[in-house]
């Protein structure tokens, strides 16, 4: 619980940080979440689910940072996020590896349209990055939502498919905020729809059986 709660003092510390335009704020309190969640983590069951979920956090803590920077890191962020992404596909690999049909469709067509929305605007010298980024987040959510309905803990396998969904709904804005159209309340929902996102892929490792399929 104490985690938590420093999760959310540093969640509402960034939010108002957000709102009164203070640079300085935003940048020292917008990793604490994630942080909070390591600490929070050490709590569940060991194991290599909950390792590569903590690596996704450190490569995501690292994005955060990158992202919050003064200076536009936009790339370098990306390809933090990517291994973050990568060592999440890892993790749901380490119990699930049921093809899982649907699932894979409709994680395809998650990353397809939104791939579409924004090369439609052109994106010049960030085309082949995002392409890479799109079908690893692809990837990630196919695999999450893979565990629904399978061996896995019921509890697990939803927090993680509703972290991952929310994850790209996150992204899907950022996509569409910085190459399509721009909205005033994107720096919120954003980061909103991202912290969900995490604390629902950190969630999913508590109850999580310790068998490896």
């Amino acid at each position: 619980m104490p985690w938590l709660i420093l999760a959310a003092m540093g969640a509402c510390a960034y939010l108002y940080g957000l709102s009164m335009h203070a640079t300085l704020l935003c940048l020292i309190s917008k990793a604490v979440p994630v942080l909070a969640l390591l600490g929070w983590l050490q709590d569940a069951p060991p194991g290599p689910y909950r390792r590569w979920i903590s690596i996704g956090l450190m490569f995501s803590l690292l994005g955060d940072i990158l992202l919050a920077w003064p200076v536009d890191l936009f790339v370098f962020g990306l390809g933090a996020f990517l291994f973050a992404h990568l060592a999440y596909l890892k993790a749901y690999l380490v119990d699930c590896r049921r093809p899982a049909l649907p699932a894979l469709a409709l994680a395809l067509l998650a990353g397809i349209s939104l791939l579409s929305v924004m090369a439609g605007k052109g994106l010049g010298d960030l085309l082949i990055p995002v392409c890479i980024y799109a079908l690893a987040i692809s990837a990630m959510l196919w695999r999450a939502l893979a565990r629904v309905g399978s061996h896995v803990p019921t509890c697990s396998a939803w927090l993680a498919a509703a972290g991952a969904l929310a994850f790209v709904a996150s992204d899907s804005m950022i996509g569409i905020n910085r190459f399509v159209l721009p909205f005033d309340a994107a720096p919120y929902l954003i980061i909103l729809t991202y912290w969900l996102g995490q604390w629902g892929i950190a969630a999913s490792v508590f109850g999580q059986n310790k068998r490896a399929y």
